[in-house]
Parts: structure tokens; sequence; C-alpha cells
């Protein structure tokens, strides 16, 4: 869109080009240049900005997803949203962040080569309290984990790493596998130096501790799945596969919820001045014979007709008939 002069803009102008301050063809030559787009030979670009997007929105998932992981097992309040989506050279990335730091090595298959996960040190200690039982406030800085602090980080950040494979659905089936942990980058080389990756940089919130979280893959390890890094094809799977799972979980819900089943022998009605009356021993009389059929009731509809007996020393009912199943028939 072409830009809108101001009145004082336009005069200002004019007045220039009046005295000879601005000459009329240099703006025509200006206006003409050809503009040039800066390409870096050293840090090509592996990914379009819509493959980008789709990173992005996946990612946008997956902090949703460890959101409601980290709530329940830290007992506090959690908030995790996507800080930027990059491509950068793995020196770069090595560079950009802290040491020591808590580096997590690990890998994606069916994807070949590793990636990484790392965690500000304050993020990791403030875990390490609250899952301890403390306020989540930790003093100590610049110290190396312990033996059991390293056991209790890592398996929290294999579990982490677990809802890559909830996030990635739509995109490709994984199997996340927790490498090994690292604490100085300079000591960390999972591709050269030179190799682009994709850093995704999450701004995570435990309580009133804040710290970021950087997710660095390797682009050559995402280059199987570039063409299915776009939205037509994110959306298109996304809708399918959310429809059939959505089913599947309803399904499995509805036959693991309890109702009550009510076998209703008979009814009548009484004054209240009987009801009163009522002595230890009186007998009330239904209006149902002993031996006819009965009504089960399912939640609050009765559903099905039964005959009253015994099953081994229990009472029981057996069904006879569905009573919707009746209704239908005589339509």
């Amino acid at each position: 869109m072409a830009e809108i002069l101001s009145q004082s803009e336009i005069d200002a102008l004019l007045n220039a080009l009046q005295t000879g301050e601005i000459d009329a063809e240099t703006i025509k030559l200006k206006e003409n240049e050809k503009k040039i787009r800066i390409y870096d030979f050293r840090r090509p670009n592996k990914f379009s900005k819509e493959q980008i997007n789709t990173i992005e929105v996946i990612s946008e998932n997956y902090c949703r997803l460890i959101t409601t992981y980290l709530s329940g097992q830290l007992r506090t309040r959690v908030q995790i949203k996507v800080a930027s989506v990059e491509q950068l050279s793995y020196e770069e990335f090595i560079r950009s962040i802290p040491n020591p730091t808590i580096l997590n090595i690990f890998g994606l298959l069916p994807f070949e080569g590793k990636g990484i996960f790392e965690i500000n040190p304050h993020l990791v200690f403030y875990i390490i309290d609250r899952l301890f039982g403390g306020p989540g406030t930790s003093n100590i800085k610049g110290r190396p984990l312990t033996e059991i602090e390293q056991i209790i980080i890592t398996k929290t950040i294999t579990k982490l790493l677990d809802y890559f494979k909830d996030a990635w659905a739509n995109v490709i089936e994984l199997t996340p596998q927790f490498e090994n942990l690292e604490t100085n980058p300079s000591f960390t080389q999972i591709v050269s130096p030179s190799e682009m990756v994709v850093l995704i940089t999450l701004d995570m919130q435990l309580g009133e501790t804040e710290g970021f979280v950087n997710i660095c893959l390797p682009c050559i390890m995402l280059e199987p799945i570039s063409n299915n890094l776009n939205a037509r094809f994110w959306y298109g799977t996304s809708a399918k596969e959310q429809t059939t799972e959505y089913l599947h979980y309803l399904k499995s819900k509805v036959k693991k919820a309890k109702v009550p089943v009510t076998a209703l022998l008979g009814q009548t009605t009484i004054t209240l001045k009987e009801l009163l009356d009522l002595q230890k021993g009186d007998v009330i009389a239904l209006d149902n014979p002993v031996n006819g059929e009965i009504h089960l009731v399912v939640g609050a509809k009765a559903k099905f007709k039964g005959q009253v007996g015994l099953s081994g020393s229990h009472l029981a009912v057996q069904i006879i008939s569905s009573i919707e199943g009746e209704g239908e028939d005589d339509e």
C-alpha cells in the first residue's frame, strides 16, 4: 500500500522541488531502482515461512500439553508460550545459551540425528525443589546437579519429551528417546557448527520463577517431512484425525460411565393418613402381580421388561424384552 502524505509533508516536498534541494529525476530513479533482498549463503534457510509457521503451531500445541502436565506435578501456576521459532546455525545456538546450563540430548525416531532440549538452571532447581515438597525457591546458583537431582530431572524431561508424540501426531508418528544429560555446551556437538537448525524458544513461568526453554532440532532431521509442514496438510489431517480420535474418546468414556439400574417391582397410591399410620410389619399391596412383568429403569427412564427370580443366592431380574423395541413394533 502506498504511503499517504499529510498536507504539511506535501507542502514541504513542493518547496524542496522549487528551491532545487530535491531533483524530480532523482526521485524517479529511486522509485525505479529494484529492491534487493539480502541472502546470506553462510546461513541458507532450509524452510519457508509457511513451514516455520506450521512448526510454531505444533509448538503452541506442545506448550498446552506440557502446561497441563507441569501444573499437576508441581501444584503451582504454570504458564508456557512460544517466544520464537527461527533458523540459525548450530554455532550461533551454542553461543547463545549460558554456561553452565542443562542440556538434554534426545532422539526422535524415525528421524535420524539428535536434538537438544535446553532448560534454564533456575527452572530446573525450581522443579526439583517443588517435587521434593519445597516452596520452589533455591538460592543455589552455578553448582552441578547431584546424582539424585539428575535422576529426578531426567524423569521429568523424559516425560516432557513424550509429549512430542502428541504434539506432532498430525504430521508424523514420533517415538522420543532420552539419550543423556550435559551441562557444558562446548562438549555437546550433535551437528557441525555451520549446520542450520530450527530453534524453538519457549517462555516458561513456574510460580514466580521465569526462564527460557530452547528446543534445537537440526534442519537435516526435519527435511524428510518438509512437504508435510504446510497449513493445508496440517489442518486437513488435524480435522480428520481429531474427529476420529474424538469419537473413540467419547465411546471409551461412555462405556466406562456408571448408570443406576433399578428394578421397579410395582407401585401404588396411599393416603397421607395411611402413610402416618404405617407400623412395622404392615404390608403394602402393589399394583403388579407377584408373577407379573416388571420394569427395569436405567437412569430415569424405563428401558426393559423383566421377570423377578433368583441367581444363586441373590435376587435377580431376567430381561424379557425392550420397552423401546415394543414401541417401535407397534408403530
